[in-house]
This record gives structure tokens, C-alpha cells and sequence, in this order.
């Protein structure tokens, strides 16, 4: 079996209802539509035909697709032991401070799916989550990015 996928609870339900919405929702919308289109006559020009059989693959291609990461997914829960964590981990919301803007920066460390850096939410194989993993409170952390390089002291680190 190819690699696992780690993601959070929260990223592999997300995936199931996305898998849903297209298997009972969006299949069997682009089916009726592929009906009324060859309804039309001949479909060797009709565009909406065409259009509407596009539209079929790249839904069944994502439909394969969402099957898969769930096939492969590994989902880590970072409350497992209960207690507050001490070192960064997938699946933490770490609180930096960084040291050359004097900002504070929130991130949460979860699977390369999940990941929306306008949320927050880096992929654990991210140069700045990589960089953090490991680490505790009050460590600095040097990472380099693609404008340089910049240092953060963490802050607090927590399950949320």
C-alpha cells in the first residue's frame, strides 16, 4: 500500500463530506445533465453534451481521488494522552512570537490536504512546521523561507 496520509479528525471528516456531496449530490446532478443534453439530438456538435461529459470526468476523477486519501489517511488525534503537550507535534496549535516584527503568529500543524495558510493551518511539511517540530516552549526557531529567513520563539503550544 502506498504512504500514509496524516491528517486530523477534523481533515478526514471533512474529506468524507466532500466525497458525499459528490457520489449524492454532484453525480447524479451531471447524470441528468448528460441525459438532457443528448435529448438534444445529435451530440457529435452539441456543446452542452460535451461540456457536461467534461464536467462528469473531472468529478469521477476527484471522486477517485478523495477515496484514495481516505483509503491511506492516519488519523492523529494530539489529545490522545490527555495531558497538555511539551514539544510541538502534528496536530498542535503552536503560538509563536516573531522576533524581527515582534508579532505574534498562530499556526496549526495539520496533513498536506488540510492546509490553508490564510487560517493558519500549515501542512507538517511545511519548511516552518518542520522547522517546530520538537520543539518547546520558549525554544527559538530559525526557519528559512523563500524571503530569507526568520526566527521565532514559541510561545505556548496547545490541542484545540
Amino acid at each position: 500500500m502506498a504512504d500514509r496520509i496524516p491528517m486530523t479528525r477534523g481533515g478526514y471528516v471533512k474529506l468524507e463530506g466532500d466525497l458525499k456531496q459528490l457520489k449524492s449530490v454532484e453525480r447524479p446532478k451531471i447524470v441528468r445533465e448528460i441525459e438532457a443534453a443528448r435529448a438534444h439530438g445529435d451530440i457529435s456538435e452539441n456543446a452542452e453534451f460535451h461540456a457536461a461529459k467534461e464536467r462528469q470526468s473531472h468529478i469521477e476523477t476527484r471522486i477517485r481521488q478523495l477515496e484514495d486519501q481516505l483509503a491511506r489517511a492516519q488519523v492523529i488525534d494530539p489529545s490522545g494522552s490527555g495531558v497538555s503537550p511539551n514539544t510541538v507535534r502534528f496536530g498542535v496549535t503552536v503560538l509563536l512570537l516573531d522576533t524581527e516584527s515582534d508579532e505574534e503568529v498562530r499556526y496549526t500543524i495539520v496533513g498536506e490536504h488540510e492546509s490553508d495558510a490564510a487560517s493558519g493551518r500549515i501542512s507538517v511539511t511545511s519548511p516552518i512546521a518542520r522547522a517546530l517540530l520538537g520543539r518547546s516552549v520558549d525554544d527559538t526557531v530559525v526557519v528559512r523561507v523563500p524571503k530569507g529567513t526568520r526566527e521565532f520563539e514559541v510561545l505556548a503550544i496547545r490541542v484545540e
